[in-house]
């Protein structure tokens, strides 16, 4: 025998057909280890540098295909060992700094309970120093027919990304298919059987499929059902403050009107929560991790600030703790912690009733001087919040150059933007969730959308420029109830964008409608007081919302907030002093106009999303429908329910026709009610009497009989040959 006959490597041929069970096992080991890294691959697309990673994988897959041939399994396995030793410690060499070893298996734990590998900085060198090692190990034991060891490597390393929740459903759920059907074909692969016999493996794959797709029809276990479209939270606030650190961008959502604070402060502001940096196409992850605040004064922003004090009641039990943008000091709450962005966090649920005090630096720098800043940003600011997945649509960059052609700064730039997502994109919650990227979606398929889509697609055509942005996420102001004091609705959650300045630090802008989405609150609160839902109102709230009297008093030169005016009314893009808008867009998209391209060329317009599927779901559904069609030929069911159909109902056509056919139904539900098929060579007459037929059984064969030999059956005879037979069908036997 030759050598690889010895290993095992051989293509044998399996009832003449050379090595189809294998081909099909390699196939399956090949879909489950693409399951693993496709969820690598998206890693490395957010951060860049994919064809790095395409060329480390290709490197591992020959490796293995080269010493399946030439290494044993345990040099083999000591051989994985090593690449992922050494690729871990070679991502420990690109950390800044010198993280203790401590902090390192802490932050590992943490990932297995759900936190998402992207907080990792540096995300790009850990796929590049683990990738090898698995995908080695799977491909070196499929070519050696250890198949089960093959399944174990790729498992292994998607059991993991199902841990940290990177692995979503789907991804999952074919990595089981893929691993069953390698297991599977791999087995008769070893034991040399032929792969028609293997046709269960593809029947069990389906019902893999098929029943989780099944189990939203039994009631106890409704909203269980596979969710490809990754659709969950139902509300904007859920949506936006219940994320934890990652973010994903929903579909059509809903308002919740219920109270949540009550805020006494000197103006209003955006009541901030936190802040997202990485960008990865459907979505937002936040890098930065919180530490525990000892009540010293923290960091005022640079530039120009004012101070404003805030107190915050709680008037439901809340797990967030917003403040005016950039909290400095709190008091009252125990549990505070400080974001990595900045920002304040509780460590422990804040209860109904309790309240908390926040001492914020705002900024003040005015629109002239946010006017005088260039591009000369930090190298850690730069590099975090210019990132952009390397599967960004070029034409997100070109749409934004050509709107911003004409502005000299990045405040311009920043200005420009907003101004033409708030005038050329609808306000709306009923919206379908985009496939691929957010922000190209919003771009060139999308009329409409809400808070999300605006600021997501705004700091991603920022980003296109290199100028940083993140998306913020908090409330907004609330509604007005004193001079001094605002009522806070879970309706109120909002997200906006941050854009960095040089010498000012993070200036927030509002690309959202605010007029729209305003009106959609309001109507909401409205339907909620008719519907006497609880908890929307304090007793304060539900008159007419609290306006200052007017007086002669002339509005100071420099407005309280780059966002609003003295009076805490929100400013339109063009009503803001220092730069005038439509000085800064090109002619071809001034408030109104459809964008159009300025070398003649109609843009894309905006329309519906795609509703196709991927191909994660075509091959499943594929899969599904394969396996599917398999079982029942197996099973012998189709036959069966076409039988059933046959038997029952009969379509008419010509008189000797019917009469043929009522008589071969009449055949086959005797042989069934009396388990006595009718011989090959048995007369008709023979047979109604061995079976014991009644006379409408006998005058169904004579008019049969007629029709079949004289030619003289008219339609009256067939008509009452066919009504016999539905009669004996119905009647399920034969009355003497």
């Amino acid at each position: 025998m030759s050598t690889a006959g010895r290993l095992g490597l051989g293509w044998p041929a399996v009832d003449g057909v050379p090595g189809r069970t294998r081909t099909a096992a390699l196939v399956a080991v090949a879909a489950m280890l693409l399951s693993t890294l496709q969820v690598l691959y998206f890693f490395i697309d957010v951060v860049g540098l994919p064809s790095r990673f395409l060329a480390v994988v290709a490197a591992s897959l020959v490796a293995a295909t080269v010493l399946a041939r030439l290494l044993p399994p345990r040099s083999a396995v000591a051989l994985g060992g090593v690449l992922l030793l050494v690729g871990l410690w070679w991502y420990v060499q690109q950390l800044s700094g010198s993280p203790r070893i401590g902090e390192l298996l802490t932050d590992t734990l943490s990932l297995l309970t759900g936190n998402t590998l992207l907080r990792i900085t540096n995300i790009r060198a850990w796929v590049l120093g683990v990738t090898p090692a698995p995908t080695f190990l799977t491909w070196y034991f499929a070519m050696r027919r250890r198949y089960a060891l093959s399944v174990a490597a790729a498992g292994g390393t998607l059991g993991f990304l199902v841990l940290t929740g990177d692995a979503d459903l789907l991804t999952t759920l074919s990595g089981v298919v893929a691993a069953v059907a390698a297991l599977g074909f791999g087995d008769f692969d070893r034991r040399g059987e032929p792969i028609v016999d293997a046709e269960t493996i593809l029947v069990t794959a389906a019902l893999m499929v098929v029943v989780p797709s099944l189990v939203s029809v039994v009631p106890a276990t409704a909203g269980l059902s596979l969710n490809v479209d990754g659709t969950g939270s139902d509300t904007v606030e859920a949506s936006l403050l219940q994320s934890g650190d990652q973010l994903s961008v929903q579909g059509s959502i809903s308002l919740s009107p219920e109270v949540r604070f009550t805020v006494t402060s000197s103006e209003p502001r955006y009541w901030r929560i936190g802040s997202f940096d990485r960008y990865t196409g459907d979505g937002w992850v936040s890098q930065t991790n919180s530490r525990a605040y000892g009540g010293d004064r923290l960091d005022e922003p640079p530039g120009p600030t004012r101070i404003v004090e805030q107190r915050f009641r709680a008037e439901t039990d809340a797990g967030v703790m917003p403040a005016a943008w950039k909290p400095i000091q709190s008091r009252g709450n125990p549990a505070t912690r400080v974001g990595g962005d900045g920002g304040l966090a509780t460590g422990a649920p804040i209860r109904e009733g309790d309240s908390y005090r926040v001492t914020s630096a705002v900024p003040a720098a005015t629109p002239a001087q946010l006017n005088d800043t260039t591009r000369a940003y930090p190298a850690r600011v730069n590099e975090t919040y210019t990132q952009l997945p390397a599967s960004t649509p070029d034409r997100v960059g070109e749409r934004t150059e050509r709107l911003t052609r004409d502005a000299r700064t990045p405040y311009e730039t920043a200005l420009t933007i907003e101004n033409w997502l708030e005038n050329n994109r609808e306000y709306s919650l009923d919206v379908r969730r985009p496939d691929g990227n957010v922000a190209d979606a919003f771009l060139f398929e999308m009329s409409a959308g809400y808070c999300t889509y605006y600021a997501t697609t705004m700091a991603t055509m920022l980003r296109t420029q290199d100028i940083p942005a993140r998306m913020a996420v908090g409330y907004t102001s609330g509604e007005r109830v004193a001079e001094d004091r605002w009522v806070v609705r879970g309706q109120n959650a909002h997200a906006w964008v941050e854009v960095y300045f040089e010498e000012y630090g993070w200036v927030r802008f509002d690309p959202t409608p605010a007029s729209d989405r305003e009106s959609a609150r309001d109507r909401n609160v409205e339907s909620a007081r008719e519907r006497d839902r609880p908890s929307v109102d304090t007793n304060e709230s539900g008159g007419p919302e609290w306006s200052p009297t007017p007086t002669a008093t002339p509005q100071p030169l420099t407005p309280v907030d780059n966002d609003t005016d003295a009076g805490g009314t929100p400013l339109g893009p063009q009503s803001r002093p220092g730069v005038n808008p439509e000085d800064s867009i090109s002619t071809a998209t001034r408030v109104g106009e459809s964008p159009t391209d300025t070398v003649g060329a109609t843009t894309d317009r905006p329309g519906p999303t795609s509703s196709l599927p991927s191909r994660r779901e075509a091959a499943l559904g594929l899969l599904a429908i394969v396996g599917t069609v398999i079982g029942v030929r197996r099973s012998d069911l189709g036959r069966r329910v076409y039988r059933g159909v046959w038997l029952y109902y009969q379509p008419r056509s010509t008189p000797e026709r019917d009469a043929e056919r009522a008589f071969q139904r009449l055949v086959y539900h005797l042989g069934r009610e009396h388990d006595r098929p009718r011989r090959a060579e048995e007369t008709v007459r023979a047979y109604l009497d061995a079976v014991d037929a009644d006379e409408r059984a006998r005058e169904v064969a004579s008019i049969r009989e007629r029709a079949r030999y004289a030619g003289t059956v008219d339609e009256a005879a067939a008509d009452r040959a066919v009504s016999l037979v539905d009669e004996i069908v119905r009647s399920r036997g034969t009355a003497k």
